[in-house]
């Protein structure tokens, strides 16, 4: 992701997101550490035909990786894009020598859980009011190891 994404990522996160959605400047603040040397973050898009699909981010501190956001357009859901985002964040972790990787989940977002415990994380806990203005709980998971699933699932060679 680079600075002329972020209206298009606006976009898709005000769709899919409408009570919680990321601000223009918590997009900038991100993508300002996702380059150089000394770099702590990474995010990816998805772009088809010129259209944007998908798109998602980590952030790396010491060993812990921590994915921020995956977000999908609706018509791409079921095909495949959230679980290649998500191998692209845990291939960035396993760069950044991350030992375990965290996310944050809404407890109603059955689809997305799913998807995680496929990569092999599990859930460890709750964050009450997590998502605000709604006031929806989150479920905290956890991967140990992201170097393991970076293939798609965890302990295979591929998600073909």
């Amino acid at each position: 992701m680079r600075w002329w994404d972020i209206d298009p990522v606006l976009g898709l996160e005000r769709d899919l997101f409408p009570e919680d959605a990321w601000s223009r400047g918590m997009f900038w603040s991100e993508l300002a550490h996702a380059r150089g040397p000394e770099a702590t973050r990474r995010y990816v898009v998805a772009e088809e035909d010129g259209r944007l699909d998908g798109y998602a981010g980590l952030a790396a501190s010491g060993d812990l990786g921590d994915v921020q956001t995956i977000a999908v357009r609706r018509e791409q859901w079921g095909t495949g894009l959230g679980a290649r985002l998500l191998t692209e964040l845990l291939r960035a972790a396993t760069a950044f020598e991350c030992a375990e990787v965290l996310l944050e989940c809404r407890v109603d977002n059955i689809r997305a859980q799913k998807l995680y415990e496929r990569f092999g994380f599990e859930a460890i806990g709750f964050r009450r009011g997590y998502y605000q203005p709604g006031n929806v709980d989150a479920l905290v998971m956890r991967l140990h190891d992201p170097s393991t699933s970076v293939n798609g699932v965890q302990g295979t060679e591929n998600n073909g």
